[in-house]
């Protein structure tokens, strides 16, 4: 067997290689970060044989990234190691206290000997992956939701009664309906049956020429602004709006697509769908790394900090808003959900209703009920059901 330790670094990466049986000499030496560097590597392994080679390095996050793709389209699984569970490993084994990237290369490849030590397999590929998927469509949410605030100040500002006629005018038929008529006059002047056209279709058949028709004959009583401006405004807003919408349906696609391949039980709670999913078990990554449930309770922020004055008053916890952001989020609106769809969580949430406790009390509460359930699926890769909560 072939071990191969690799050191990360932003321009270039430090490798050492040996093995067990010395039919190989004993090599360490440096190679660039771009393609030329990378198949200077493999040139460097001895053997073609890549089932006889075990790869590691240690998790750098986007540093890595290239590089382990590159090794996986080359058919090497790298293993990866905890930058921390190298540290601690290099200082035990030498007095030296400073750190040079050739020991460390040298260290990791060593590691690479003990198969008992923990580490990650390619699945930390993928949860990089979604951890990236899932973020992007986070920030994409955000920007959306940016232009429909925009999009409804600009609707109040040039046709306020539009808003008692439709269930939001930023749904689908309605933002059509402006794109295609940004201002009271176009609407008011548009022909009837094209103004149906419009609403039927992109409204799946649920407005006609009834609503049509009233939307019309607002728009030629309204009180909303006439400024040019503002429809070129509200014109260009919708597009944008669309535009963000279809990216998301594009990102969902590439999310879903990574979690059927990591076949994770996360999806089989009531109330998390792949878009919640790949948030909170991309965030959490292996869930090996933490030995119990408090450890991601608190890699969330979702410890409570409790403020003691005297007899303690339960009203003064808070939450500690440290941790991931994220994952916090997502479990927040999961668990929002999840009182709604199983019945086990109903109670919980009812009773403690009944203790007089507020209602994101309650959800906090909630979530931390759910990551202990979480965590549960996630060691033993069982699905979910009423008993486990």
């Amino acid at each position: 067997m072939i071990y191969v330790g690799i050191d990360i670094a932003k321009d270039k990466h430090d490798c050492h290689i040996f093995s067990t049986n010395g039919e190989i000499d004993e090599i360490s030496f440096t190679f660039s970060n771009d393609l030329d560097g990378f198949k200077e590597l493999l040139n460097a392994i001895p053997t073609d044989n890549f089932e006889m080679v075990r790869v590691g390095l240690e998790a750098t996050g986007h540093y890595s990234f290239n590089l382990v793709e590159f090794l996986m389209n080359n058919s090497i699984e790298p293993i990866i190691f905890n930058p921390l569970q190298i540290n601690l490993i290099r200082k035990a084994q030498s007095l030296r206290k400073t750190k040079t990237d050739k020991v460390d290369a040298k260290t990791i490849a060593f590691l690479l000997l003990d198969k008992n030590l923990n580490h990650h397999s390619n699945s930390s590929y993928h949860f990089s992956e979604l951890k990236s998927l899932a973020r992007h469509r986070f920030r994409l949410v955000k920007r959306s939701s940016e232009h429909k605030v925009q999009m409804n100040r600009l609707v109040v500002i040039m046709f306020p009664e539009l808003d008692k006629l439709v269930n939001s005018v930023t749904q689908k038929s309605v933002l059509e309906l402006l794109r295609q008529f940004p201002s009271k006059e176009e609407i008011a002047n548009a022909h009837l049956t094209r103004l149906t056209t419009v609403l039927k279709k992109n409204s799946r058949n649920r407005y006609g020429k009834d609503k049509a028709i009233e939307i019309r004959n607002a728009a030629r009583q309204s009180i909303g602004s006439s400024t040019k401006s503002f429809s070129f405004e509200l014109k260009q807003t919708i597009e944008v709006l669309i535009f963000i919408e279809n990216l998301i349906k594009d990102v969902d696609n590439e999310i879903r697509e990574i979690m059927d391949l990591l076949m994770t039980p996360i999806t089989t709670v009531p109330g998390i769908s792949y878009t919640l999913g790949s948030m909170i078990l991309s965030e959490i990554g292996d869930v090996n790394r933490f030995d119990n449930p408090g450890q991601i309770l608190a890699f969330a922020g979702l410890e409570p900090g409790i403020h003691q004055s005297g007899t303690f008053d339960g009203s003064k916890m808070k939450m500690v808003k440290r941790g991931s952001p994220h994952l916090r989020w997502a479990l927040f609106n999961v668990s929002s959900l999840i009182v709604l769809h199983d019945e086990t969580f109903k109670q919980y949430y009812e009773k403690k209703q009944s203790e007089g406790k507020h209602h994101l009390v309650i959800i906090s509460h909630v979530a931390r009920k759910l990551v202990r359930v979480l965590f549960k699926l996630l060691k033993d890769n069982i699905p979910y059901e009423r008993q486990i909560a």
